[in-house]
């Protein structure tokens, strides 16, 4: 459904080889039982690597079975998994984005029985569908292998000033082009910036912010392997992320400048993470709101904001990033799968505890509750000093629509063969690059023509 909502431990750098490969646990063909697993992370911050201990240690005392917590970034993970592969010393459990899990499952890297085992136990349909595609592999019959257990993730939503967006007459958008518009009028109206987003040319911003509009609105990347940028919904995407740009008064954003924009009452609207969360609501006090009635009542932003959790219900695609559970090939198999049954049961509130506004749980509930994970998300404690929860600051609306996102959540080519060319086509920043001559007035058909010309010589050189 369409939700939108009025609001009332030491960083581990593992570089060198050796390092990666101390890193892994014991070679698994030793005999018996392990009594002790190895699992990478890449919430690598001193206070998560704590709390993921602590949710360790808690699985430790009910089964014996110790937990070394490895932070380790995620092209570490690639690097030092390939090389314990090779000698016999992988970790037991890594968690890791789809993209990396899908090309460790083509490179033969991970064991999917032990996955499908901890699958069956936790019931496949508690899990997210869109989360669960994200990590399964198609072969050449079409056959699907779920290559890991999900787990969370975050996902871009649209919060809105209600009292500007009334102030300009505008309604709440419901589609890309109705946020064009919005966003036109309120610039018009009121000389403010109508939506902050990043738009700068050629730049990771960029690139999230084509993916995430074009998403909205229709527009798909590649299908079946053939390049579709330059389809007619492609090209109207394009026409609308120039209107969406140009309704800024104050150029391009990056993704931190878009930030400070709504935070400094400078936008009306903010296409961000939900990270975005308790920094809205006065709880970060490393990034507070700096608007001018935020002087007198710090969470003034955060009763004056709504949020968009899904744009279009008609495409409900979300721009986003997940999480899941992989065990490697040749690991401690018995004891990862109770370890991945354990941290999304019975420890797994307290996993997305780690950090509550970018760990929105993938896995909703149980059979006999279907919300129980995500309403116990929404009472967690939430921003560096977690002192409130985000039903507490938002409501529970809030929560409800913040599940219909991470639902929503989507990125070009995940769970097809098209998934390599699409993670090319985001790291090489290769629409980004296109986004000069929009601006300057090309057609964005021609735009668009062009960007399949280059996403195209991409594929060829694959």
């Amino acid at each position: 459904m369409h939700r939108r909502i009025r609001s009332s431990a030491v960083v581990v750098a593992l570089t060198a080889a050796a390092t990666l490969l101390a890193a892994c646990g014991p070679s698994a063909e030793q005999e018996g039982p392990a009594d002790a697993i190895t699992f990478w992370t890449p919430q690598s911050t001193p206070e998560r690597v704590a709390a993921q201990e602590a949710v360790a240690a808690r699985f430790t005392e009910e089964t014996g079975i110790e937990v070394d917590v490895v932070p380790l970034a995620a092209a570490d993970q690639d690097q030092a998994l390939v090389t314990g592969a090779a000698s016999g010393e992988v970790p037991d459990v890594i968690l890791a984005g789809s993209s990396q899990i899908t090309s460790w499952q083509a490179q033969g890297l991970l064991d999917t029985d032990v996955v499908q085992e901890a699958m069956d136990t936790l019931d496949p349909t508690t899990f997210n569908d869109n989360a669960l595609g994200a990590v399964t592999v198609q072969d050449d019959g079409g056959n699907g292998t779920v290559a890991a257990v999900p787990s969370d993730g975050w996902v871009h939503l649209i919060a809105y000033r209600t009292d500007l967006l009334e102030e300009a007459g505008v309604e709440v958008p419901t589609t890309v082009a109705e946020l064009a518009e919005a966003a036109t009028t309120v610039k018009d109206e009121l000389d403010i910036t109508g939506i902050a987003l990043g738009t700068q040319s050629g730049t990771a911003s960029g690139t999230e912010g084509i993916e995430s509009i074009f998403q909205s609105a229709g527009c798909e990347l590649v299908a079946d392997g053939a390049v579709t940028i330059d389809s007619p919904e492609c090209a109207q995407a394009a026409g609308h992320f120039k209107e969406l740009r140009d309704s800024s008064v104050a150029g391009d954003y990056d993704v931190e400048s878009a930030r400070a924009a709504y935070l400094a009452g400078d936008a009306a609207m903010l296409l961000f993470s939900t990270h975005i969360l308790d920094e809205l609501a006065n709880l970060d006090e490393a990034v507070p709101p700096s608007c001018e009635q935020c002087a007198d009542d710090p969470e003034f932003l955060a009763e004056q904001s709504g949020f968009i959790t899904v744009l279009d219900e008609s495409h409900p695609a979300q721009f986003g990033a997940t999480l899941a559970y992989a065990v490697p090939a040749r690991a401690n198999a018995d004891e990862a799968r109770q370890y991945i049954e354990y941290v999304l049961g019975e420890g797994y509130a307290d996993t997305l505890a780690v950090a509550t506004e970018g760990r929105l749980p993938l896995r909703t509930g149980t059979p006999e509750n279907p919300t129980e994970y995500l309403d116990a998300w929404g009472g967690l404690g939430f921003g560096p000093e977690v002192e409130s929860s985000v039903a507490e600051v938002y409501g529970d609306d809030l929560v409800t629509a913040m599940g219909e996102g991470m639902a929503a959540v989507s990125r070009w080519g995940q769970g097809t063969p098209d998934a390599t060319l699409a993670g090319l086509v985001a790291t090489q920043g290769t629409l980004a690059q296109q986004l000069d001559p929009l601006y300057r007035g090309t057609d964005p058909a021609e735009v668009t023509q062009q960007m399949a010309a280059e996403v195209t010589a991409l594929q060829q050189d694959q």
